[in-house]
């Protein structure tokens, strides 16, 4: 068995490098299903922690039998990353969202997800100067002190996301999931803007300038993933290839959805939200103009998809942990990397606090029924959701501390494997609290499902599509549920709002060109389902 593992620790510097690894992941990818299948009614395990301490254990290994000297396996790369990694998992929570309940809390949700980043980020970067400066961590600019504030704000919420259900807390998981994704996207959208100017010398015209780089970069990211997501409804409507092959249409769909994320990244645009709202729009018309098999198949596939790319993740992120060169440069001082580390851990406890419960508060106030507030347990599980860090912080502070020199330089092995502590703390620590966290907060889901939900429990509510509600009838005959005011009336109320007007220019001007529920015209094995109506 020795002489296996050592042959396989040497043919990492040999020809056959590139196909030990691909071997090993995809053991291991097998292995981290195999276990979370097992584990799945555990209470404190989840997927992303089993994954993690796969990768651990695995990275143990492979330093062993190299005898600590080899590392390439190990490297944390950043294109690897966000070309081939990330795309599918945003793209999937675009496309699988419930956009009903997405769009009705879609001001929280950018309060939290945006404004709720930028309050982090502020605090985190205040906190780390005020404190890395009496420290001999290496030198320090204001743009690093501004980047780890982004670094530091990126969440990862998949470990509350696997604990929430959906359908049972329909309010506080739109705002979890809403706002983890904003989050992401605002994070890496500020960092780019911060790499993009001089900081060298701070005045009112460079904050003129990161502010328009800032909305810059979110507006037109969302625009460009809104018109590829369109051009492909229109593509797949007008040619109809299901009518051939479904394989093309199941194919265009995946390639357009990919085009988005790299258009983005060729545009230098925050490719996180162009492929986020490109999910949405290709859910709402694309997916409508495809057979029904292609239906199914995408569905499954864009899942799966995200599934295994998040299970990679977490083993990459494990792995990459113990890549022996960046941990041999601060070796000398280990009580300044877990000072820095301790130091980071804390300033992401108060920069989430900092701005959770007060815009929470601020959000409270446009709600006047108390089941559309939220309450302290929900804003303690927000809270709590956000403090896990993951592969978004990896990859950022790999960007900006990398560029200079690799991890030789000592502040940059400083921050590199502070990052690394962090996240791993973060991940495995909180996320095992997560699940009896959860279960004391909010020990009777089930019956308050409907209170946490603004609309009539039942299958049709959930499967109407982007901000289209039940026909006035149903409002009619259900005079019993309270009434939504103040803000959910000016997004929701059909009768002369926002909502009542999106719903006339979509089913005016936008349905017929581009397609999507009860607008794709019948022939022989469309999509079209004739027991669905046209709504009016």
């Amino acid at each position: 068995m020795a002489d296996i593992l050592w042959k396989m620790g040497a043919m990492l510097s040999s020809g056959h490098s590139s196909v030990v690894p691909i071997n090993l992941f995809v053991a291991l990818l097998c292995a981290c299903i195999v276990i979370g299948h097992l584990l799945e009614e555990q209470r404190w395990m989840n997927e992303s922690i089993t994954a993690l301490a796969v990768g651990l254990c695995t990275g143990v290994v492979i330093l062993l039998t190299t005898g600590g000297k080899s590392s390439h396996l190990l490297v944390f790369s950043e294109d690897l990353f966000f070309i081939y990694l990330l795309p599918p998992i945003i793209f999937n929570a675009g496309f699988q969202v419930k956009k009903k309940q997405f769009f009705r809390n879609f001001m929280t949700i950018m309060l939290f997800g945006a404004v709720g980043t930028l309050i982090s980020t502020a605090t985190i970067s205040i906190g780390a100067t005020h404190f890395f400066k009496k420290m001999s961590i290496g030198s320090l600019r204001v743009g690093d002190y501004l980047a780890i504030g982004a670094i530091f704000s990126a969440t990862d919420s998949v470990c509350t996301l696997q604990v929430l259900n959906q359908d049972e807390t329909p309010l506080l998981y739109s705002l979890v999931f809403g706002e983890g994704v904003v989050n992401d996207a605002t994070s890496v959208v500020l960092f780019h803007a911060i790499q993009s100017i001089d900081l060298s010398h701070l005045n009112s015209s460079i904050a003129a300038e990161f502010l328009g780089n800032f909305l810059y970069l979110f507006i037109s990211s969302t625009i460009l993933g809104v018109l590829t997501g369109l051009l492909s409804a229109y593509i797949i409507k007008k040619l109809y290839f299901g009518r051939h092959s479904t394989d093309r249409e199941v194919a265009l769909m995946i390639l357009m959805a990919y085009l988005s994320y790299m258009l983005a990244e060729l545009f230098y645009l925050s490719a996180i939200l162009t492929v986020f709202f490109c999910g949405i729009v290709m859910s709402h018309y694309t997916w409508h103009n495809v057979t029904e098999s292609s239906r199914i198949t995408t569905k499954h596939a864009f899942a799966t998809w995200s599934f295994v790319a998040e299970i990679f993740i977490f083993l990459y992120v494990g792995m990459d942990a113990l890549d022996i060169e960046k941990w041999k440069v601060v070796s000398d001082s280990p009580g300044t990397s877990i000072m820095v580390s301790s130091i980071l851990l804390g300033l992401v406890l108060v920069g989430r606090a900092a701005f959770v419960f007060p815009l929470s508060f601020l959000s409270n106030l446009t709600k006047k029924f108390p089941y559309e507030k939220i309450d302290i347990k929900q804003q303690v599980t927000i809270w709590w959701a956000g403090l896990m860090r993951g592969a978004v912080s990896m990859a950022l502070a790999y960007n900006q501390f990398t560029r200079s020199g690799h991890t030789h330089l000592h502040g940059n092995a400083i921050m590199i494997t502070s990052t690394i502590t962090v996240v791993l703390f973060s991940t495995v620590v909180f996320g095992l609290m997560t699940k009896p966290l959860v279960r004391i907060l909010l020990p009777s889901q089930k019956h308050t499902a409907s209170m946490l939900s603004s609309e009539p429990s039942s299958p049709k509510s959930f499967a109407v599509p982007l901000l289209i509600r039940q026909d006035s009838e149903d409002d009619q005959a259900s005079d019993n549920v309270p009434r939504r005011t103040s803000l959910r009336m000016f997004l929701s109320t059909p009768s002369h709002t926002v909502h009542h007007y999106w719903r006339k220019f979509d089913n005016s001007f936008m349905r017929p060109v581009f397609g999507g529920r009860g607008f794709v015209p019948f022939v022989p094995c469309s999509p079209t389902d004739q027991t669905v109506q046209q709504w009016h």
